[in-house]
């Protein structure tokens, strides 16, 4: 027995070294990353803080440094979300439900299923090139905001459909046998119990999926998004900007004073991403306590 029991002990110490060594692993691969990323934000904020003014927002882009400002970048982008949230969330969520409570589990559907999960993983430079085929020269519209709407709308579509899916998924199914019980049809079971209980983790998939598209650049380049735009769209057929595009523009320019603007861009880029990740913890948290 005792030297069973030394060989346990032995073995209990050796599995105890290798996993003290792999947590220093692991804890120093951690730590390089966090401080590249804090000495990058650093640096961000130290060159743009001081351009963080009312002009900032308020003017249009310009050639001379100190009265350039972001405006049309930041209206674009606001009208480019108000235009893909609804499309996006009606056809990611509406194919979710099709495909989790619908569909028959067949080859067809998985095979669907598989390239959905493909697309996911798909670059975002593939979308702009599928956009400029379909939407710029095939349907005429242009390049214009709708077009770009909706080029970003099938970027963010796969990652939709597969978040909602796994929300769906994780709903139990003694709820379903339940509503079936009292006698409820397929779509009241999915609409009355199905949707409430899985709609915080469809709502957050769907948030972090206008949080990847917001800072998405090669897709609208390739559409033709324009870097200088001076006016605000009137309608969804109007040329437009979007933050990432005018913060390019001014990082591509030789002089410090545009550098100081892209920083101040890229400040204002992620404080609107960082609102967004918060909204979907916050729509998360809120859901989770009705359920």
């Amino acid at each position: 027995m005792n030297i069973f029991e030394d060989a346990n002990r032995k073995q209990i110490a050796k599995r105890r070294r290798i996993d003290w060594v792999l947590r220093i692993l692991f804890l120093f691969a951690t730590s390089i990353g966090v401080l590249a990323l804090m000495a990058l934000l650093t640096d961000i904020v130290m060159d743009g803080l001081s351009r963080l003014q009312p002009e900032l927002f308020n003017n249009f882009p310009s050639r001379r440094a100190t009265q350039a400002g972001m405006k049309s970048a930041i209206v674009g982008t606001l009208y480019m979300l108000a235009i893909m949230l609804p499309l996006s969330f009606v056809l990611g969520v509406g194919a979710a439900i099709y495909l989790e409570e619908y569909a028959k589990k067949n080859r067809l559907t998985r095979i669907i299923q598989l390239n959905i999960s493909t697309l996911a993983g798909v670059p975002s430079i593939v979308y702009g090139i599928l956009g400029l085929t379909i939407f710029v020269r095939m349907m005429h519209l242009d390049r214009s905001l709708l077009s770009g709407a909706f080029t970003m709308t099938l970027l963010v579509l796969p990652i939709i459909i597969v978040s909602a899916q796994e929300a769906i998924r994780a709903v139990p199914k003694s709820r379903r046998d339940a509503s079936f019980a009292l006698g409820a049809t397929k779509w009241q079971t999915v609409a009355r119990s199905v949707l409430p209980s899985s709609i915080s983790g469809i709502l957050t998939g769907v948030i972090l999926a206008m949080s990847r598209a917001i800072g998405e650049t090669a897709p609208l380049v390739m559409i033709g998004a324009l870097t200088f735009v001076a006016f605000l769209p009137d309608s969804p057929m109007d040329s437009f900007t979007v933050m990432p595009i005018q913060i390019y523009n001014w990082v591509s320019r030789p002089q410090e004073a545009f550098q100081e603007l892209a920083a101040a861009g890229i400040i204002v880029l992620l404080a609107m991403l960082l609102l967004m990740n918060f909204s979907a913890i916050m729509l998360r948290n809120k859901y989770n306590k009705h359920i």
